[in-house]
């Protein structure tokens, strides 16, 4: 968990506008919910590994002999925990106030959330969330709007030539079926094929063996892995064919298709999106198209989603279709390039030690600086001038103004920083 001195603090703000404006733009109406859910909410098996990294909250009103008492029952300790994502609460969001909501909802939420995290570089316990999801739309249309106002977002923080990679959950099902692989070896399978970009087909073949997974099936995937088949350019029905096993039909070909035509048509060429059949994504909410963000500038993802059509069933008791983006803001404020401040003047006041002026006039030259537009901050002038500006500019302040008795709007001297 960190602090963000106040240079920090405004370049991620001005990142989350640029985000939150662009998916207003695009139709999504941002919601709030609160940062703690039920426990059983939290630990219902839909959160996958984040389950194991929540943060829970102890019951209220439990003495040391309740705690003893309860100890090894986990639920007995805790009936709240911190959120570790924006997709259970937003399941229980629309199943709570679904009467209030549209037919197909679109939400925005931007939000911090905690995660029991090691503490190592680029992991944190506490960290922001961009999400955009649309309820209500079994349609590839969903998948569509998403990827066109993700990709919308990024190209307006200067964030061009992203790359979205897509697979469907019933492709991989289809596949590993293909292949021969139980149904029950398929969690543990799909773990170890997630690997595969980080250990490469020999030593997924190997872990498979490792795990004791079905002999044949594992020759039949390290064959096909042999062929070279994977990750295609571009996006057709065709090339998503020729990018599976020979012969493996299933009605997602066609729904990948068209999230690629729809995309296509909104951003006036061809999709920036790669289907590719080895995307796994570790949630297991998950039960159609999933999707990642690749990026030139780094190695790792930017953010992804898919969807998530059984959860909010859950909470509703009717299954609802739902599908989600989610875009992971720490990774992506880093690489923003520093935007010029929005401000016309940021405006230091820097009035003498020596020299004495009235609290009243400082105020009065503060607020008419305030009402031109101007930001301001006052300062006493030190021994040595240059620090205090070094530090103003660090904080985006453009201006500067020696106060001396009697000053007026009118009189000031205000001269650029730099």
């Amino acid at each position: 968990m960190r602090d963000f001195l106040p240079a920090d603090k405004a370049r991620r703000e001005r990142v989350l506008a640029v985000i939150r404006q662009r998916y207003r733009a695009h139709g999504f109406d941002e919601i709030e919910t609160p940062v703690v859910e039920d426990y059983e909410r939290l630990h219902a098996g839909i959160g996958g590994d984040n389950e194991k990294l929540a943060y829970n909250v102890l019951r209220r009103g439990l003495d040391a002999d309740g705690i003893r008492a309860a100890a090894d029952d986990p639920a007995a300790l805790s009936d709240l925990g911190l959120r570790y994502d924006l997709t259970v609460p937003l399941a229980r969001f629309y199943a709570s106030h679904r009467a209030e909501l549209p037919g197909v909802f679109r939400a925005v939420q931007i939000a911090p959330v905690w995660r029991a995290e090691r503490p190592q570089k680029g992991r944190y316990r506490q960290f922001v969330q961009c999400d955009i999801d649309i309820i209500g739309d079994a349609s590839s249309r969903a998948e569509a709007e998403l990827i066109t106002a993700t990709l919308d977002a990024l190209d307006a923080l200067g964030l061009e030539g992203g790359i979205v990679r897509v697979n469907d959950r019933r492709l991989l099902d289809a596949m590993l079926d293909h292949f021969g692989f139980p149904e029950a070896e398929r969690p543990g399978v799909l773990i170890t094929i997630d690997k595969l970009d980080k250990i490469g087909a020999a030593g997924v073949a190997t872990e498979l063996r490792e795990r004791s997974a079905a002999p044949e099936a594992v020759d039949a995937f390290a064959e096909f892995l042999a062929r070279e088949k994977g990750a295609v350019n571009g996006f057709d029905d065709e090339q998503i064919r020729a990018a599976l096993p020979d012969g493996l039909e299933g009605e997602a070909i066609g729904a990948l298709a068209a999230i690629g035509d729809a995309v296509a048509a909104a951003r006036g060429g061809e999709a920036p999106l790669v289907f590719d059949p080895f995307l796994v994504r570790g949630m297991g909410y998950y039960t159609g198209t999933i999707f990642e963000i690749a990026h030139p500038l780094v190695s790792y993802s930017l953010g992804g989603g898919g969807r998530y059509d059984g959860m909010i069933g859950r909470f509703l008791g009717q299954d609802v279709p739902a599908v989600g983006f989610s875009l992971g803001f720490e990774r992506l404020v880093d690489l923003v390039a520093d935007a010029a401040d929005d401000d016309i003047h940021a405006v230091v006041l820097v009035h003498d030690r020596e020299v004495e002026v009235e609290v009243a006039e400082l105020i009065a030259l503060k607020s008419a600086l305030v009402a031109q537009g101007s930001r301001v901050r006052l300062e006493q002038r030190p021994k040595n001038l240059k620090p205090l500006l070094e530090r103003a500019t660090a904080d985006g302040y453009t201006h500067f103004a020696a106060v001396r008795p009697g000053a007026t709007i009118d009189t000031l001297e205000i001269k650029p920083l730099g």
